[in-house]
């Protein structure tokens, strides 16, 4: 008891002490940079000219390899998307396996294998990993190319693209290099559906023969493995491989716009906008303005306490982050600062990133902004060393990269010698302001005129990056009172007579799902009971009932039943056909001009419901036909954009219905496309009332 109280007495006279000489209110002076000791790699070079790198690591049974081919920026032009392809089709099976048995073997290992259109990996524990690693040189030097995969993959690849087709930031990251390198470049050319459906089994096999080869190749080892060992893997696996001897392509400079311009793109349903500032730069690694260059971006946009951090988001609230990146490397790369943003404060964010992109390049930094940038890259570098992965890409980058023996070693001592007016330096030199490019994405009548009153000049560009003029982005027909495109609509598909008809309807389809067959059923009685039940397999996934006074959904056996806005948006809801009674009841429908749809002119219509909801419908001028709707929800404090496209009309009965329904939903996350292919439509089929309860 005795020894207890003692040692109290101690602690308490040491916080004593603590207190009296440590003052809390000043942050502690930072310490000189860390001295970094990092070990050489093993290294040998096989006869075909792979370069073999072993780090040791011995304390955990476990081994990793890692195949990479600098091949370089690859162009491919009219193949577009055949490389990738290719890499795809590397994990299809190999002429001694096919996929199944492949996996079956890799799973029994317990291991990890896969290759890619620049090499591939192995990842098991060690008395497995020769098994493993034997698995991926096979993958890669052996793969069977079969027909059914690649019309599987394509296939995929095809339904990835048409998924992202109004994807605000898939067009972002597609059209951002467009437009900045060429679409002529290896950097800016992109794939397409057409491209990709132009590909064949050839074409991806041509590309396997130029490009996945021993020349060029870096074979790495890391964990718990001898360089004897690895070494005698590496000539079992490789040695005797020959190939296609690659050289890396040289690229003409591509030359920012001599004055600053502002691209738009539009994505009518987008909920928000995605707006990126970017000029190309030309930084290798081994350039003296890497290590300031890294620290000018870190305080411009690194992270949360960066400058466009804290200005658009937590000044303005504009967004939920804004950041920028700087790329370097053997070949042109870029600076950009993005963020997505509120459609409506587009152009209030535009200025404030060209506000603080010249801040940076007239103004020095701060001594403590300087020291916070320092502070996280010491410890984050210090931290990735017990990674003995990153030490073999630092192996490898020095011989990739040209770089000194000891470019890691004093990583830390040169990133800490950069002063402010190194960062002013480099921020000028780098960062342009009067001769940026500033492109977004987004629903453009909600920024446009705003921009243009802020004085930029707006060039519009289409989601593939072709210039479209002012003609082709507005409709040529003049416009049409509401009541007189409402008016022509219900004559197109049948007239009203035939249209009051009808007491029930249902429709039988499909929709696809990530590969998935779904089938889809709606139900409407009159006057306006309705039901859509979305099913696989037999088994229902999703269901909503309204019986026109109350209604409920599932979804994965989860009962709800509609309340607020998705109820009243039920009650509103008039017939089988809803524009018969938009006159009525408190509906208000307003002519809000024309515009284009796809390729088609259209009526623009505002609709408003008795209870103050909003949708916008576009109607065909031609055919007087409804090709698309869209509408915003707020679901607690986050917008949706809800967009519906109706095409295939034919006729059933004495009526024109749409067969193909694509619908779309927008959220600040992400999203998401579902094409409805209508199979069958049953004008009065014999329902009852007890269905949609």
């Amino acid at each position: 008891m005795k020894k207890i109280f003692i040692i109290a007495a101690i602690s308490l006279l040491a916080q004593g002490i603590s207190a009296q000489t440590i003052n809390r209110s000043q942050k502690p002076k930072p310490g000189p940079a860390p001295v970094i000791t990092i070990g050489d790699p093993v290294i040998y070079k096989l006869a075909n000219g792979i370069t073999v790198l072993v780090v040791e690591n011995h304390k955990l049974p476990k081994i990793s390899a890692s195949y990479s081919i600098d091949a370089g920026p690859i162009t491919e032009g009219t193949k577009a998307g055949v490389v990738g392809l290719m890499g795809s089709m590397l994990n299809e099976g190999t002429t001694a396996k096919t996929k199944a048995q492949f996996d079956e073997a890799v799973d029994q290992l317990g291991a990890d294998v896969a290759a890619n259109a620049s090499g591939g990996s192995a990842s098991a524990l060690t008395r497995y990993f020769p098994q493993a690693f034997a698995l991926m040189a096979e993958s890669i030097r052996k793969p069977a190319f079969p027909e059914a995969s690649f019309e599987k993959i394509k296939s995929q690849t095809i339904t990835g693209l048409k998924s992202n087709e109004k994807n605000a930031k898939a067009i972002s990251s597609r059209v951002v290099n467009a437009l900045a390198y060429g679409k002529n470049h290896p950097n800016g050319e992109f794939e397409t559906e057409a491209s990709i459906n132009g590909l064949t089994l050839a074409d991806v096999k041509n590309a396997y023969a130029k490009y996945i080869t021993p020349s060029r190749g870096y074979l790495t080892f890391v964990g718990d493995i001898k360089p004897e060992m690895a070494k005698a893997l590496a000539e079992k696996a490789f040695g005797d491989w020959k190939g296609a001897k690659l050289t890396l392509p040289t690229l003409a400079k591509v030359s920012n716009p001599a004055k600053t311009e502002v691209d738009v793109i539009n994505v009518s349903n987008a909920v928000q906008s995605e707006i990126t500032v970017v000029n190309l730069i030309d930084l290798p690694m081994s350039n003296p303005d890497y290590f300031p260059l890294l620290l000018a971006n870190q305080i411009l946009g690194g992270g949360s306490e960066s400058r466009l951090f804290m200005n658009l988001r937590e000044k303005h609230g504009f967004t939920y982050g804004a950041y920028s990146s700087t790329s370097a490397g053997r070949f042109q790369s870029k600076f950009s600062a993005n963020a997505a943003v509120r459609n409506e404060k587009v152009d209030s964010a535009v200025v404030e990133f060209l506000k603080e992109i010249n801040t940076i390049r007239t103004a020095k930094v701060s001594a403590e902004e300087l020291q916070n940038a320092k502070n996280l890259y010491n410890g984050s570098f210090a931290l990735g060393l017990e990674n003995p992965a990153r030490i073999a890409g630092f192996a490898s980058s020095i011989l990739i990269n040209n770089l000194p023996k000891d470019f890691y070693r004093t990583y830390l001592q040169k990133l800490n010698a950069v002063t402010a007016d190194d960062i002013l330096r480099v921020a000028k030199k780098y960062y342009n302001h009067d001769n940026t490019r500033v492109v977004i994405v987004g629903k453009t009548e909600a920024f446009i005129p705003g921009l243009k009153k802020a004085g930029f000049a707006v060039n519009q560009f289409d989601s593939y990056a072709m210039p479209v003029t002012a003609a082709a982005t507005t409709s040529t027909a003049t416009t049409k009172g509401a009541k007189d495109v409402i008016a022509s609509y219900i004559t197109a598909i049948g007239g009203e007579a035939a249209i009051k008809k009808i007491t029930s309807l249902q429709q039988n389809g499909e929709m696809d799902m990530q590969g998935n067959k779904l089938t889809v059923t709606m139900k409407n009685m009159a006057p306006n009971a309705n039901s859509m039940e979305i099913s696989m397999m037999g088994q229902t996934a999703m269901k909503q009932v309204f019986n026109g006074t109350t209604g409920y959904a599932t979804q994965m056996g989860q009962k709800k039943e509609l309340t607020g806005d998705d109820l009243t948006d039920k009650k509103e809801e008039k017939g089988l056909v809803s524009q018969l009674y938009y006159a009525t009841d408190g509906w208000k429908v307003e002519s809000a001009g024309t515009a284009k749809v796809g390729t088609a002119d259209a009526y623009k219509l505002e609709i408003t419901s008795p209870s103050g909801k909003k949708k916008t419908e576009y109607y065909d001028v031609k055919t007087g036909l409804l090709l698309k709707d869209e509408k915003t929800v707020t679901k607690g404090t986050v917008e949706i954009s809800q967009s519906t496209e109706y095409a295939d009309y034919k006729k059933v009965g004495d009526l024109l219905f749409p067969h193909s329904l694509t619908q779309s939903v927008q959220t600040p996350q992400g999203s998401q496309e579902f094409a409805i292919i209508i199979k069958e439509i049953k004008v009065n089929p014999p329902l009852k009332a007890e269905e949609f309860n």
